[in-house]
């Protein structure tokens, strides 16, 4: 990071107590908007600081021997006979939505894929450089007035705008993180502020005048106050802008465990803003395993064999499209992670077909729209909604109760752990992490796209199995030894693949040395990234 204070362009001076350690980036920074940012800042930093202290303590609880209930305190909110607010137009029909990062070529091709929904994401696929924040925003800034445009520098292909593009989302960061760059009164911003609101501030308007609006995921919510705080946020915000009441529309990721139990809560607290939730599954099954992590009755099986068809992973789909469908919101099913395979014939139809089954159970299950991270997959994911869901969505479809209870959301998968599995682990999480050190934040590995979400489970399950001992199915105990030396073969077998000069620029060194401390720590990291971030090359 760097340390100098910058100036921000545009007219006026910085706004007092704000302090920028960061270039400027031309508009995106301009004085009002910092100050916008600054003030949405002071108004809700210790409200947030306190929920974050609240996580804490509820792991804490956890760690002790309790798990997630639903909440009797809020009985009457799941008995009540309430409904989310209007849903916009072009948030009718979400049957097939793309994700990526918010650098310039992919916001040009997924605005043209022929997905629905673009949700362009400043948090798990995007690795939190300085440089990628704002030239993101700046792409979506010029993409929002369409004035997006990419000329590659190796082959010169030229990228522009169709005439028809998805429904832009937007995803910021989590509650968890700070953006370093952006200290007010001393102190760095919320990262989730810092994103929503440059954003808000540069393109509510323009999208009202277009027809649309500003439109948002909000990720990793762990309890209904955590939605209360945001609903505040966006009042603040609709007033500060002149915006009128629910402009701004958002879906919640539903990707923790706690989260599960307080899905009609989070609705409730954000009815007039929400218009569905999502079945945020990699990161679910993340949540799964830090919070139950010191439960020696809750280990997880090899990653591989932990699908939708599991208990605690079916029974939390279908309670989510249950709950939105009663309170008249989207249910979106997940993102499938299988990417197209060239070259293999064979490989390939076998991921397309888990693709399809994917799919298809879940516009079965009663799913509004589903997710995807690669075109190629889009086609799939149309063929199987748009068989089994010819209206728009399924809100007002009838169906039988499904009758989810506590344990069935509790319910962990049976399963062997392997040493293939283990070192399946470990490669993915060095790799992931040694990309996002680098600056890319969603990655190609094994045939399968990664991000963030995914590399936390290989890193969550590491820690463990090491907590408690797991066996392997050929005889070997998981502790820290066997770690430390299966990670030092594949750091080797990294180096022997890459050769020295790729291996040092791709800072693979530095990703096991962090990646180490995660796996061995006594207790569970809350996140991945956290670390790193402070190693990151702006």
């Amino acid at each position: 990071m760097t340390s100098d204070a910058r100036q921000p362009s545009g007219n006026g001076p910085i706004p007092a107590g704000v302090t920028l350690h960061g270039d400027s980036h031309g508009v995106i920074l301009s004085p009002a908007a910092l100050g916008f940012v600054a003030d949405l800042e002071r108004a809700h930093r210790s409200r947030r600081r306190e929920l974050l202290a609240a996580r804490e303590q509820r792991q804490a609880r956890f760690d002790a021997g309790d798990l997630p209930d639903f909440l009797a305190e809020t009985q009457s909110v799941r008995d009540g006979d309430w409904r989310i607010a209007s849903t916009p137009k072009d948030l009718t029909d979400r049957r097939v939505e793309i994700t990526g990062p918010v650098d310039r070529k992919m916001v040009i091709n997924a605005l043209n894929s022929g997905a629905r929904v673009f949700m362009a994401d400043f948090e798990d696929s995007c690795s939190p450089t300085w440089d990628n924040l704002i030239e993101g925003q700046q792409n979506l800034m010029d993409a929002v007035r369409r004035e997006i445009d990419f000329v590659h520098p190796d082959t010169g292909k030229a990228y522009a705008l169709n005439e028809e593009v998805a429904t832009l989302m937007v995803r910021p960061r989590g509650w968890h993180l700070v953006e370093n760059h952006l200290h007010v009164d001393g102190q760095p911003v919320s990262a989730s502020i810092f994103d929503f609101a440059l954003y808000l501030w540069h393109n509510a308007h323009e999208l009202r005048r277009q027809g649309s609006g500003p439109y948002f995921y909000l990720p990793k919510l762990e309890s209904h106050l955590e939605a209360r705080l945001w609903e505040d946020v966006f009042v603040q915000a609709q007033e500060a802008l002149e915006l009128p009441k629910g402009t701004i529309k958002v879906t919640v990721l539903i990707e923790t465990l706690p989260a599960a139990f307080e899905m009609d809560e989070i609705l409730f607290e954000l009815r007039n803003h929400i218009v569905g939730l999502n079945c945020g599954r990699w990161d679910y099954i993340f949540s799964f395993i830090k919070t139950t992590r010191n439960h020696a009755d809750c280990v997880m099986p090899d990653r591989g064999s932990v699908g939708m068809d599991r208990r605690f992973l079916r029974g939390y789909s279908q309670l989510l499209v249950e709950t939105c469908h009663r309170r008249g919101a989207h249910a979106m099913g997940g993102m499938a992670a299988q990417i197209p395979i060239r070259g293999d014939d064979e490989a390939n139809a076998l991921a397309m077909a888990k693709v399809t089954a994917d799919k298809r159970r879940e516009v079965e299950n009663g799913h509004d729209g589903t997710w995807v991270a690669h075109p190629g997959l889009m086609p799939l994911a149309f063929q199987e909604f748009d068989a089994g869901m010819p209206s728009p969505n399924q809100i007002n479809l009838p169906r039988d109760p499904s009758g989810i209870v506590r344990e069935d959301l509790l319910s962990v998968p049976v399963g062997t752990i392997s040493m293939a599995g283990v070192r399946s682990n470990l490669s993915v999480g060095l790799r992931y992490m040694a990309a996002w050190l680098c600056g890319n934040g969603c990655v190609p590995i094994d045939h399968l796209m990664e991000d963030a979400a995914t590399a936390e489970i290989s890193r969550s399950q590491l820690w463990q199995w090491r907590r408690h001992e797991a066996q392997t199915v050929e005889g070997l105990t998981v502790d820290s030894d066997l770690l430390r030396t299966e990670l030092a073969q594949t750091l080797a077998d990294l180096r022997a693949d890459l050769g020295d000069i790729a291996y040092t620029r791709g800072r693979f060194g530095l990703a096991g040395e962090l990646f180490e401390g995660q796996i061995l720590a006594k207790e569970m990291p809350a996140f991945l990234t956290l670390e790193a971030y402070e190693h990151l090359a702006n």
